[in-house]
């Protein structure tokens, strides 16, 4: 059973960020690139700096969480980490691309094994329509939610301190799983409403804001776009992983089966 579990997640995280790095590339890079070049013209060390890995961000590290790159100077993609000026950085171009595309592939095949432990706690039968409906989940969780207090950033915008927004970010995360689970499971009116209540507090508490008075050089249309066009990846990448692992895990079953029978 482990060894189908794990066939059928990596099977399902390599063609979700097979979907994904192609949609990334030709919907949020050029915006990305668009960016930096008002990064480079104005932009202030405080704001958050561009990140090579930017466009799988959006989706993989949620806006403002862990990943970490700076140039002197996060979120979906940034950081504010002051990194020093020989730090290794992907080259533009096809190093660029390929780099994004094997961050995309760890990541989905990471938050695809995730999938996979939620459909085995919860007990559920793994088929394309179960897989769906949790990757759905999961994308509510882990992009939607936090997007509300902190919506995916370009480079050269201003950002609250990384560990603060990491915190806030794992805190949604976490309250917002927990309130799908007795909201979707559970099913009875005091869970419902304490459900309710975890999804809402971390926005009640309110998210990390930058306290950087340098107004940004990125145009508010961009910004607006990018975020837009990040959270339509994001549910995208999270739909292939629930679908495909679904679909896998039915084709491993038959073919486990199949042998068995030979």
């Amino acid at each position: 059973m482990i060894t189908r579990l794990l066939s059928a997640a990596l099977v399902a995280g390599f063609l979700a960020s097979v979907v994904a790095t192609g949609l990334q590339l030709a919907l949020t890079s050029p915006l990305i690139l668009q960016a930096e070049t008002y990064e480079g013209e104005g932009a202030h060390a405080a704001l958050a700096p561009s990140l090579d890995s930017a466009t799988f961000a959006s989706l993989i590290v949620p806006a403002h969480a862990p990943s970490q790159h700076a140039h002197g100077g996060g979120g979906q993609d940034h950081s504010h980490a002051h990194g020093s000026a020989e730090e290794w950085q992907p080259a533009p171009g096809l190093q660029r691309m390929a780099f994004t595309g094997l961050a995309t592939l760890v990541g989905g095949v990471g938050y695809a094994l995730l999938l996979a432990a939620v459909m085995l706690a919860l007990r559920r039968e793994p088929t394309p329509q179960s897989g769906l409906v949790v990757g759905v989940a999961g994308f509510l969780a882990v992009a939607l939610a936090p997007a509300v207090g902190l919506p995916p950033e370009l480079p050269g915008m201003g950002a609250a301190p990384l560990v603060l927004r990491q915190s806030w970010w794992l805190m949604t995360v976490i309250a917002t799983g927990l309130g799908l689970y007795l909201i979707a499971v559970r099913r009875v009116p005091l869970t419902i409403l304490g459900g309710l209540v975890l999804i809402v507090a971390p926005h009640l508490a309110g998210a990390p804001q930058s306290v950087d008075t340098v107004s940004s050089q990125v145009p508010p249309a961009a910004a607006a776009q990018f975020a837009a066009r990040s959270l339509a990846i994001g549910f995208v990448f999270w739909a292939v992983i629930g679908l495909a692992y679904g679909w896998a895990w039915r084709a491993f079953g038959r073919e486990a089966g199949a042998r068995a029978h030979a």
